[in-house]
Protein backbone atom coordinates (compact mmCIF):
# COMPACT_ATOMS: atom_id res chain seq x y z
CA UNK A 1 0.00 0.00 0.00
CA UNK A 2 0.81 3.38 -0.80
CA UNK A 3 0.31 5.91 2.10
CA UNK A 4 -0.06 9.32 0.75
CA UNK A 5 -0.10 12.68 3.13
CA UNK A 6 -2.84 15.09 3.14
CA UNK A 7 -2.52 18.58 4.59
CA UNK A 8 -4.06 17.15 7.51
CA UNK A 9 -2.10 16.02 10.61
CA UNK A 10 -2.49 11.93 10.52
CA UNK A 11 -4.58 11.68 7.67
CA UNK A 12 -3.57 9.63 4.61
CA UNK A 13 -5.05 8.90 1.20
CA UNK A 14 -4.06 4.81 0.85
CA UNK A 15 -3.44 3.30 -2.93
CA UNK A 16 -3.27 0.13 -3.40
CA UNK A 17 -0.12 -1.39 -5.44
CA UNK A 18 -1.51 -3.62 -7.52
CA UNK A 19 0.41 -6.45 -8.87
CA UNK A 20 -0.71 -7.37 -12.13
CA UNK A 21 -0.84 -10.76 -14.52
CA UNK A 22 -2.24 -12.80 -17.49
CA UNK A 23 -5.04 -13.54 -14.75
CA UNK A 24 -5.41 -9.84 -13.33
CA UNK A 25 -4.39 -7.80 -10.17
CA UNK A 26 -3.95 -8.46 -6.80
CA UNK A 27 -3.33 -5.46 -3.98
CA UNK A 28 -3.33 -5.30 -0.38
CA UNK A 29 -5.89 -2.79 0.71
CA UNK A 30 -5.85 -3.07 4.56
CA UNK A 31 -2.50 -4.37 6.75
CA UNK A 32 -2.02 -3.25 10.45
CA UNK A 33 1.18 -3.59 10.58
CA UNK A 34 1.32 -1.23 8.03
CA UNK A 35 -1.07 1.39 9.64
CA UNK A 36 0.92 0.42 13.34
CA UNK A 37 4.21 1.43 11.26
CA UNK A 38 2.19 5.10 10.96
CA UNK A 39 1.01 5.61 14.43
CA UNK A 40 -2.50 4.93 13.20
CA UNK A 41 -5.10 2.91 14.81
CA UNK A 42 -5.10 0.16 13.37
CA UNK A 43 -7.25 -1.92 15.55
CA UNK A 44 -10.43 -1.82 13.80
CA UNK A 45 -13.56 -3.47 15.21
CA UNK A 46 -16.39 -3.24 12.70
CA UNK A 47 -16.87 -3.00 8.84
CA UNK A 48 -19.99 -1.01 7.56
CA UNK A 49 -21.31 -1.15 4.07
CA UNK A 50 -23.28 2.23 2.82
CA UNK A 51 -25.37 2.65 -0.33
CA UNK A 52 -26.42 5.31 -1.40
CA UNK A 53 -29.23 5.15 -4.88
CA UNK A 54 -29.39 8.44 -6.19
CA UNK A 55 -26.28 11.50 -7.32
CA UNK A 56 -25.92 14.24 -5.12
CA UNK A 57 -27.21 12.71 -1.93
CA UNK A 58 -25.05 13.92 1.42
CA UNK A 59 -24.49 11.54 4.32
CA UNK A 60 -22.17 13.59 7.32
CA UNK A 61 -21.02 15.33 8.71
CA UNK A 62 -20.83 12.73 11.83
CA UNK A 63 -17.96 12.12 14.14
CA UNK A 64 -17.87 10.63 18.28
CA UNK A 65 -16.72 12.00 21.53
CA UNK A 66 -14.40 10.34 23.94
CA UNK A 67 -14.06 7.95 25.49
CA UNK A 68 -15.56 6.23 21.87
CA UNK A 69 -13.96 8.39 19.18
CA UNK A 70 -13.57 6.37 16.51
CA UNK A 71 -10.83 6.05 13.18
CA UNK A 72 -12.58 5.29 10.31
CA UNK A 73 -10.97 3.72 7.02
CA UNK A 74 -12.99 4.40 3.59
CA UNK A 75 -12.88 2.95 0.36
CA UNK A 76 -15.48 3.24 -2.40
CA UNK A 77 -16.38 -0.24 -3.96
CA UNK A 78 -19.34 0.84 -6.73
CA UNK A 79 -19.24 4.29 -8.31
CA UNK A 80 -17.99 7.34 -7.00
CA UNK A 81 -18.35 9.74 -3.93
CA UNK A 82 -16.76 12.48 -2.41
CA UNK A 83 -15.56 11.99 0.79
CA UNK A 84 -14.36 15.41 3.35
CA UNK A 85 -13.12 14.90 6.62
CA UNK A 86 -12.38 18.11 8.89
CA UNK A 87 -10.15 17.96 11.71
CA UNK A 88 -11.57 18.98 14.95
CA UNK A 89 -8.92 18.53 17.34
CA UNK A 90 -8.12 21.83 18.92
CA UNK A 91 -4.92 20.87 19.96
CA UNK A 92 -4.36 19.98 16.27
CA UNK A 93 -1.88 22.19 13.39
CA UNK A 94 -4.67 21.66 10.80
CA UNK A 95 -7.39 21.96 13.18
CA UNK A 96 -10.61 23.10 11.70
CA UNK A 97 -9.26 22.61 8.30
CA UNK A 98 -10.40 20.02 6.21
CA UNK A 99 -9.30 17.86 3.16
CA UNK A 100 -12.10 16.38 0.06
CA UNK A 101 -10.62 13.33 -2.06
CA UNK A 102 -12.69 11.79 -4.76
CA UNK A 103 -13.11 7.88 -4.24
CA UNK A 104 -14.13 5.63 -6.75
CA UNK A 105 -14.25 2.03 -8.09
CA UNK A 106 -11.49 2.87 -10.59
CA UNK A 107 -8.89 4.43 -8.72
CA UNK A 108 -9.60 2.03 -5.79
CA UNK A 109 -8.09 5.09 -3.07
CA UNK A 110 -8.96 4.64 0.47
CA UNK A 111 -8.99 6.86 3.09
CA UNK A 112 -8.16 6.95 7.14
CA UNK A 113 -9.54 9.43 8.90
CA UNK A 114 -8.49 9.99 12.89
CA UNK A 115 -10.38 10.11 15.73
CA UNK A 116 -12.07 13.30 16.32
CA UNK A 117 -12.66 14.41 12.66
CA UNK A 118 -16.15 14.70 11.25
CA UNK A 119 -16.82 12.51 8.76
CA UNK A 120 -18.92 12.68 5.14
CA UNK A 121 -19.42 12.04 1.75
CA UNK A 122 -21.51 12.85 -1.33
CA UNK A 123 -22.43 10.61 -4.33
CA UNK A 124 -20.97 11.53 -7.48
CA UNK A 125 -23.27 8.83 -9.19
CA UNK A 126 -26.45 6.83 -9.16
CA UNK A 127 -25.80 3.10 -7.61
CA UNK A 128 -23.08 4.49 -5.13
CA UNK A 129 -21.56 1.73 -2.12
CA UNK A 130 -18.67 2.40 -0.07
CA UNK A 131 -17.15 0.67 3.25
CA UNK A 132 -15.89 1.78 5.76
CA UNK A 133 -13.56 -0.18 9.12
CA UNK A 134 -13.98 1.44 12.41
CA UNK A 135 -12.28 1.31 15.50
CA UNK A 136 -14.59 1.85 18.01
CA UNK A 137 -18.12 0.54 17.66
CA UNK A 138 -21.44 2.99 16.87
CA UNK A 139 -22.63 4.67 20.08
CA UNK A 140 -25.68 6.57 19.52
CA UNK A 141 -25.22 8.40 22.67
CA UNK A 142 -21.64 9.85 21.69
CA UNK A 143 -22.49 10.63 18.40
CA UNK A 144 -21.92 14.31 17.36
CA UNK A 145 -22.31 16.07 13.89
CA UNK A 146 -21.70 19.63 12.36
CA UNK A 147 -23.85 20.66 9.24
CA UNK A 148 -22.75 20.28 5.91
CA UNK A 149 -22.95 24.10 5.24
CA UNK A 150 -20.88 25.44 7.88
CA UNK A 151 -19.26 28.61 6.98
CA UNK A 152 -16.84 28.02 9.25
CA UNK A 153 -15.24 25.34 7.22
CA UNK A 154 -16.89 26.53 3.55
CA UNK A 155 -17.02 23.15 2.03
CA UNK A 156 -17.62 23.08 -1.64
CA UNK A 157 -19.50 20.29 -2.29
CA UNK A 158 -19.06 19.42 -6.67
CA UNK A 159 -23.13 18.67 -6.69
CA UNK A 160 -25.96 20.97 -5.80
CA UNK A 161 -27.03 19.07 -2.43
CA UNK A 162 -29.63 16.10 -2.81
CA UNK A 163 -31.11 13.78 -0.31
CA UNK A 164 -29.98 14.23 2.99
CA UNK A 165 -31.30 12.27 6.23
CA UNK A 166 -33.32 14.15 8.84
CA UNK A 167 -30.71 14.00 11.33
CA UNK A 168 -28.12 15.55 9.11
CA UNK A 169 -30.02 18.37 8.33
CA UNK A 170 -30.59 19.51 11.89
CA UNK A 171 -26.76 19.40 12.76
CA UNK A 172 -25.93 22.59 14.15
CA UNK A 173 -22.72 24.81 13.47
CA UNK A 174 -19.95 24.06 14.78
CA UNK A 175 -18.76 25.44 18.38
CA UNK A 176 -15.15 25.32 19.21
CA UNK A 177 -15.78 25.89 23.13
CA UNK A 178 -18.25 23.53 23.49
CA UNK A 179 -16.44 20.53 21.42
CA UNK A 180 -13.46 21.72 22.81
CA UNK A 181 -14.86 20.56 26.09
CA UNK A 182 -16.02 17.07 25.26
CA UNK A 183 -12.58 16.48 23.44
CA UNK A 184 -10.64 17.49 26.42
CA UNK A 185 -10.17 13.79 27.84
CA UNK A 186 -8.39 12.57 24.49
CA UNK A 187 -6.24 15.90 24.39
CA UNK A 188 -1.92 15.45 24.52
CA UNK A 189 -1.30 15.88 28.21
CA UNK A 190 -0.63 19.25 29.12
CA UNK A 191 -3.38 20.46 26.56
CA UNK A 192 -5.72 22.66 27.83
CA UNK A 193 -9.04 24.04 26.65
CA UNK A 194 -9.44 27.62 25.57
CA UNK A 195 -12.67 27.87 27.57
Amino acid sequence: MIFHETKLDGAFVIEPKRREDNRGSFARIYCTEQFGERGLDADMVQGNISSTTNAGTLRGMHYQVPPMMEAKYIRCLRGAVYDVIVDLRPWSPSYLQHFGVELTQDNRLGIYVPPLFAHGHQALADDVEITYLVSKAYTPGLERGIRFDDPMFAIDWPLPIGEMSEKDLEWQAFDPVTAGCEMQSAAPQGFVSQR
